[in-house]
């Protein structure tokens, strides 16, 4: 199976982009094609499998420069994100070895993911939406946004934070009351207290800040990292 040769639009089905998507890959090296004398191109599954396999450079690259991903990876509402979410659950309830842990995972992912619709509500900067991709065999979930991150979320709160390294600091170890519906940082206080209860670790980055948590780590690591625009997580177990 591994050597057989896919048509570019039967590429396209399986990774959930457009045919012209794959193209521009294609050209820029992001997921080159094989070409026929022809001029056609083809793909293999192996190929497509790995690619879609690297859950954690399709985020930061989406979380970066807006950059096309698979359907398979963007839930652009919240009722897409929670019957995503919901599957993992599935998936990680089945697993044995994961019973001690499954529901915290399941909880952490769904805080993070819900903070980023919540805090956003009709102020998007451009894409909507949540990148949430993982792979429980790899003990991996990855989730990022392109929302305004958390700076920007806790100075309507908290006007005088100064850089979004403070803001982190804040998010997950303040509660902080906000408007209705968000209750602005409190849902990362949470996934510190899960993370501190458990063998997951998290890192989690806003801005220019990126944040570091294990549960035999008590005290916050926070180091200045690439900028981006929203948020970006990696969730291991």
């Amino acid at each position: 199976m591994d050597k057989k040769r896919l048509t570019i639009s039967e590429a396209a089905e399986i990774i959930g982009v457009s045919v012209d998507t794959l193209r521009r890959w294609d050209a820029n090296g992001k997921l080159p094609a094989v070409h026929s004398t022809g001029g056609h191109r083809f793909y293999t599954e192996l190929q497509l499998q790995i690619f879609l396999s690297d859950l954690i450079k399709n985020g930061w690259e989406w979380a970066k420069n807006s950059s096309e991903i698979s359907r398979q990876m963007y839930c652009e509402r919240l009722p897409i994100f929670q019957a995503r979410l919901d599957k993992l659950g599935d998936q990680l309830f089945a697993v044995p070895e994961l019973a001690a842990v499954a529901s915290l995972i399941y909880t952490a992912c769904g805080e993070m993911g819900n903070n980023s619709f919540d805090h956003n509500i009709g102020n998007w900067p451009d894409v909507p939406g949540v990148y949430f991709a993982y792979d429980v065999t790899k003990r991996l979930v990855v989730l990022a946004d392109r929302g305004r991150g958390i700076l920007a979320t806790l100075r309507h709160v908290r006007p005088g934070l100064a850089n979004d390294a403070e803001a982190l600091g804040v998010a997950f170890t303040e509660t902080i009351s906000g408007r209705a519906p968000e209750s602005r940082g409190n849902g990362l206080k949470l996934v510190r207290r899960i993370v501190a209860e458990s063998s997951i670790t998290v890192e989690f980055q806003s801005g220019s800040a990126k944040l570091y948590l294990r549960g035999d780590t008590p005290n916050l690591r926070i180091e200045p990292a690439e900028p981006i625009q929203g948020c970006f997580a990696v969730i291991r177990f």
